[in-house]
């Protein structure tokens, strides 16, 4: 049996060593800075010396189903087919969030690896990223939000409220147990950003969940196991918010446009659906450029793109692009309409979101040293986030 997988273009190397994969959701890079800074993350910070502590960039729209899938499958969304947590069907017209892997093309580095016989677990914090995550996985394969009894008594206590700090330290302790049983090989823990969005760097709660965080990343490498830190997106406040739909509907015509937030997703109590990009689609194909026009004027709009020039700059799936995108700079917000939007779940929270480019820096971290090679990338820039399993299985030392 081949010593490795191939996957989109590139090979992956079995694992040497137990090799634990973390997206810590909405991990921006200012966490890292400030919590090394102030003696919140000791452990990560000593793979400052000991390993490898950079940045690198996320997929555009930087929201968690095309990060998380693009990070599993080492491609971008033009390869895997993701490209939103929530996207308007063109030939039926409906509106559909995304909670399974229909859409998705091909397989994922944890599927193929299962099927070469290593011990593969995959852990989120979310359960709409279960199945993706999932798809192929001959292994261990669940959501903290919906642990069943089983996974209770392994962790050791019952499932967190899916609006806690603690559905993600759920995830890390069970990937623990599992790596602690010794019959996981490669595990993938994906988080929440609950925290994140309701408390900025430096913020007491902010604190308390990322020197959690540390603490059990010291312990997966007192167990021996290489650990790599990556993020889906950033977070920044944006205390600016546009309410795209109204502006143009008031502009163009009741109904002139369509403006679809691909950031929704069951989980939107702590941001309203309301990010920094979103897809819009023109009742009328003659309108689209004036549309784009005045969406371009508004303040706090830092780009607008056409379906094509959208396609080929962030490597997005065409055939799924709207019309045009918008994407807010990073203190803007977009929405549709304001009577979709539900901020009373912020509960007096400022709010901080994603999308767009301002929360495309994501940290890219590990815990042992590169290889020559592979150090000459990293310090070279252009790492994505979703070079984290090359990295992990092909490039260290």
């Amino acid at each position: 049996m081949a010593d490795w997988i191939e996957l989109n273009g590139r090979h992956y190397r079995k694992p040497q060593r137990p090799t634990v994969v973390i997206c810590v959701d909405g991990f921006d890079p200012v966490y890292v800075e400030r919590g090394i800074a102030d003696g919140i993350l000791p452990t990560i910070g000593g793979f400052a010396r000991e390993g490898w502590l950079g940045v690198a960039d996320a997929v555009v729209p930087t929201f968690t189903n095309p990060n998380n899938v693009s990070i599993v499958t080492g491609a971008p969304p033009a390869v895997h087919g993701i490209a939103g947590n929530y996207y308007l069907d063109r030939e039926t017209g409906q509106e559909v969030m995304i909670t399974d892997d229909r859409l998705m093309r091909g397989e994922t580095i944890l599927g193929l690896m299962s099927q070469q016989g290593i011990a593969t677990a995959a852990v989120t914090a979310k359960d709409k990223l279960r199945r993706m995550l999932g798809r192929g996985l001959d292994g261990v394969c669940f959501s903290s939000e919906c642990a069943d009894a089983g996974i209770e008594a392994m962790v050791g206590r019952a499932r967190p409220d899916m609006y806690s700090a603690d559905l993600s330290l759920f995830v890390l302790d069970a990937g623990l147990r599992l790596l602690e049983k010794g019959d996981t090989r490669l595990l993938y823990l994906s988080l929440s950003d609950y925290v994140q969005h309701g408390h900025a760097p430096g913020d007491p709660e902010a604190d308390g969940f990322h020197r959690a965080l540390d603490e059990r990343v010291a312990r997966f490498v007192e167990l021996g196991a290489v650990v790599g830190l990556v993020a889906d997106h950033g977070m920044n406040d944006k205390p600016r918010v546009i309410f795209l739909e109204d502006e143009l509907n008031e502009r163009f015509g009741s109904g002139a446009a369509r403006v679809i937030c691909p950031i929704t997703d069951p989980f939107v109590r702590h941001h309203g659906a309301l990010g920094s990009f979103v897809r819009v689609y023109a009742r009328s194909e003659t309108d689209t450029p004036a549309m784009m026009a005045a969406s371009a004027a508004l303040p706090g709009v830092a780009a607008v793109l056409d379906r094509t020039e959208a396609s080929r700059r962030f490597e997005l799936p065409y055939d799924l692009e709207a019309d045009f995108v918008a994407l807010g700079d990073a203190a803007t917000a977009i929405g549709a309409a304001r009577d979709e939007h539900d901020l009373t779940g912020l509960a007096g929270h400022r709010l901080r979101s994603h999308g767009g480019q301002g929360e495309q820096r994501v940290p890219f971290i590990l815990s042992r040293p590169l290889k020559p090679d592979y150090r000459r990338r990293a310090e070279a820039g252009g790492l994505r986030n979703f070079d984290i399993f090359d990295f992990a299985l092909n490039g260290l030392a």
